[in-house]
C-alpha cells in the first residue's frame, strides 16, 4: 500500500503558518470529524498516523494486515471530504477504529478476553482496549537490523514502504507513544540513514544514531506516560494547575490569559493522546504549536529555531525547549496576597479564578521550584485562607504566610541537599545502599529485584540531578523522583503493597514525595518464615566479577531487613561489616564452603 513518504511528513507542514490552523469548535463547525482531519493532516500524514494507531492497538498484526484496516479508514475519510452527509461520517474518530478493529475476522483468537471489549459502549470501550495495551511486548522479537549494504539499499529502492515499516515497528513496540513523537523518530531515522549510508563504517555509524533515538524515545515515552498517568489518577483539575505551573515557569513573560487559553488546550490534546486517539492528537498538537509559534514574542525568545522547524519536529521542540528569562522588575508578591486586607474578598469572590493567578505570579517568579513544590506552596497558602478567612481578623491571621509556606521550601531542599551530599561523600554504591535500607524498611512486601530497581533509578536521579547548577537541582531531584513514584504506585494497583504506600499514592499528588520521605517501617509487615537459601554463600561470593559480588551483597542486604525491619542503622552496618569481614577471610582459604558454613 502506498503511504506515508517521510518526505511528506518532515516537510508536509513546512508551509503550515500559511494555512488557517486555528482551532475552531469541533462540533459546531464540522459535520464530520474524520473529514476536518483528513483536510488538516492530508493524505499521507493521515494515513501514517492511522497506521500507528491501528498497531498500537493491535500489536500482534502484521504489517499487511493493518494496512488493509488502514485502507478501509482512509476510504471512509475520502467519501466523508466528498459528502459530510454521507453514512458513518458523524462517527466520532475513536468510534471509526473501534468499529474497524471489532470487524477483525478472528479476532478472539489472536487477542483473547481483549475481544469482550467490543460488546461494550463507548467510552468504555476503548478504555477496556486501552487495559489491554502491552507496554514491553515479549511477544514482538528484538529488531534486528539488516547488513549496512543490504539496510542502505533497501532505503533507497524502496524508501516509502521501508519507512512505513519504521513507523508501524516503532508504534507496535511502544502503544503508548504518541504519534507526533514516532513521526518525528521516524524523521530522525531517515536523516540517520541519509548521513550513515554515505559513511565508510555504516554499520558504526548507524549503531550510534540508533542508539540515540532509542534513548530519545525511552526518555519521551516516559514523560508521556507519567502526564497520562497523572490526568487518569489525579484528574483534569490537578494536572491543569501542574500543567500551569509549568507553562508560567516557561513563558513567565506571557499574560495570564495566554497562558490559560494554551493551557486549554494543552489539557484536551493529552487527553486525545492519552486515550490513543492519535489523527486528533497529531493534528491538534500541530495546531498548538503553529499557534504558539505565530506569538513567539508573546511566549518565549528561547523557541525561535523550533519554529523553523518543519511541524512534525517542532512541537516536541518546544516542549523541550528551556524555560524563558523571567522579567526583572516583577514586584514582590506580599503586598497583593499577604499584606493586602481585602485578600479574602478576593478570595471568597472567585476561589479558582484567584488561586489561578497566585499560582501563575508565583511559578513565573520561581523556575528553580520543582511544579510540584510550587503547588504545596499554593495548597498551604488555600488551607491557611480557607482557616483565616473564617476569622475575625483575617489580616492577622494570614500574616505570617511567608513563614508557613518557607517550610515547604526548607523541607525540599533539606531533602535535595542531604541526598546530594551522601551522593558527592560516599559515592553511587554507598548512596543507592542508603536507600536500599530506607525503602526496604517503608515498604518490605516489595521483591527484592523490583526494590533494587527502584533503588537504582532514584540512584540515577541522584547522579543525574547532583551535579547540576544549584537553581536546577530541586526541579531536576522532584520532578524525576515524581516519576519513579508514579511507577512504583501504578504497580501498587495491581499489587497492593501496604496502607502506606496505597496512601501516599492516592492521597494528593502535590504531596506524594514528601509523603514517602516521611513514611516510617511498616509496622502491620509480618516477616516470611526463614529460608536458609536467602542466606546461603558458596565460592561465587568470591570468583564474580565485582559488579555481580555487590549486587548479591545489596540483595543480601535488602533480604536481612526483610526478617527485621526494626533493625537500626547500628545493627545493620554492625552486619555488614560482619559479612565484608566473613567474605575477605573465606575467600583467602582452600576449602571455600567450608569456612562459610563455619562462619
Amino acid at each position: 500500500m502506498k503511504w506515508v513518504t517521510l518526505i511528506s511528513f518532515i516537510f508536509l507542514f513546512s508551509s503550515a503558518t500559511s494555512r488557517n490552523l486555528q482551532r475552531v469548535a469541533r462540533d459546531s463547525e464540522h459535520k464530520s470529524e474524520i473529514a476536518h482531519r483528513y483536510n488538516d493532516l492530508k493524505e499521507e500524514t493521515f494515513k501514517a498516523v492511522t497506521m500507528i494507531t491501528f498497531a498500537q492497538y493491535l500489536q500482534r498484526c502484521s504489517y499487511d494486515g493493518l494496512s488493509k484496516l488502514v485502507k478501509d479508514v482512509v476510504d471512509l475519510a475520502q467519501k466523508c471530504v466528498a459528502n459530510e452527509d454521507a453514512p458513518e461520517c458523524s462517527k466520532s474518530l475513536p468510534s471509526i477504529f473501534l468499529d474497524e478493529i471489532c470487524q477483525v475476522e478472528k479476532l478472539r483468537d489472536s487477542y483473547g478476553a481483549m475481544a469482550d471489549c467490543c460488546s461494550k459502549a463507548d467510552p468504555e470501550r476503548n478504555e477496556c482496549f486501552l487495559s489491554f495495551k502491552v507496554p514491553q511486548p515479549d511477544f514482538i522479537q528484538p529488531y534486528q537490523r539488516p547488513a549496512s549494504d543490504v539496510i542502505c539499499k533497501e532505503y533507497q529502492d524502496n524508501r516509502v514502504p521501508f519507512l512505513g515499516h519504521f513507523v508501524y515497528s516503532v508504534a507496535r513496540r511502544n502503544p503508548f507513544l504518541y504519534a507526533p513523537t514516532i513521526l518525528g523518530l521516524a524523521a530522525d531515522y531517515e536523516h540517520a540513514l541519509q548521513g550513515c549510508c554515505a559513511e565508510a563504517d555504516v554499520g558504526a555509524c548507524l549503531d550510534e544514531k540508533e542508539t540515540a533515538i532509542k534513548e530519545k524515545a525511552k526518555k519521551v515515552s516516559v514523560k508521556q506516560q507519567y502526564s497520562c498517568g497523572i490526568l487518569h489518577k489525579f484528574g483534569e483539575r490537578t494536572f491543569k494547575a501542574d500543567k500551569l505551573a509549568h507553562l508560567s515557569q516557561k513563558y513567565p513573560k506571557a499574560p495570564l490569559s495566554e497562558i490559560l487559553k494554551i493551557l486549554g488546550d494543552i489539557k484536551g490534546i493529552y487527553k486525545e493522546c492519552c486515550e490513543g486517539d492519535m489523527v486528533e492528537c497529531m493534528d491538534d498538537r500541530a495546531e498548538l504549536a503553529t499557534y504558539v509559534c505565530s506569538k513567539q514574542d508573546v511566549f518565549s525568545s528561547k523557541i525561535k529555531h523550533c519554529c523553523e522547524k518543519p511541524v512534525v519536529g517542532r512541537s516536541e521542540c518546544i516542549i523541550e525547549a528551556e524555560f524563558d528569562d523571567k522579567p526583572e522588575d516583577l514586584p514582590s508578591l506580599v503586598e497583593k496576597y499577604i499584606q493586602d486586607k481585602e485578600v479574602c474578598k478576593s478570595y471568597e469572590a472567585g476561589h479558582d479564578e484567584f488561586l489561578s493567578e497566585f499560582l501563575y505570579e508565583y511559578s513565573r517568579r520561581h523556575p528553580e521550584f520543582s511544579t510540584q513544590l510550587i503547588l504545596r506552596i499554593t495548597k498551604g497558602y488555600e488551607t491557611l485562607l480557607d482557616k483565616c478567612c473564617k476569622t475575625d481578623n483575617p489580616a492577622e491571621c494570614y500574616g505570617n504566610a511567608v513563614e508557613e509556606l518557607n517550610k515547604h521550601i526548607k523541607e525540599t531542599q533539606d531533602v535535595v541537599k542531604t541526598n546530594c551530599e551522601i551522593l558527592t561523600t560516599h559515592g553511587e554504591a554507598d548512596f543507592l545502599k542508603a536507600l536500599l535500607i530506607r525503602y526496604t524498611k517503608k515498604m518490605p512486601q516489595v521483591s527484592t529485584d523490583t526494590l533494587l530497581e527502584i533503588g537504582k533509578k532514584m540512584t540515577a536521579v541522584g547522579t543525574k540531578c547532583c551535579q547540576l547548577p544549584e537553581d536546577k537541582r530541586l526541579p531536576c531531584s522532584e520532578g524525576y523522583l515524581s516519576i519513579v513514584i508514579q511507577d512504583m504506585c501504578r504497580r501498587q494497583e495491581t499489587t497492593p503493597i501496604n496502607d502506606n504506600v496505597s496512601h501516599c499514592c492516592s492521597d494528593s499528588y502535590a504531596y506524594r514525595r514528601p509523603c514517602f520521605t516521611a513514611m516510617g517501617v511498616d509496622t502491620k509487615y509480618v516477616p516470611p518464615a526463614f529460608n536458609p537459601d536467602m542466606f546461603s554463600f558458596d565460592e561465587k561470593l568470591c570468583t564474580a566479577p565485582p559488579a555481580e559480588r555487590e549486587l548479591g551483597q545489596m540483595k543480601l542486604l535488602v533480604n536481612l531487613i526483610k526478617r527485621k525491619p526494626q533493625m537500626t542503622e547500628e545493627q545493620i552496618k554492625t552486619i555488614a561489616d560482619g559479612f565484608t569481614a566473613m567474605v575477605d577471610k573465606c575467600c583467602k582459604q582452600s576449602d571455600i564452603e567450608t569456612c562459610f558454613g563455619e562462619e
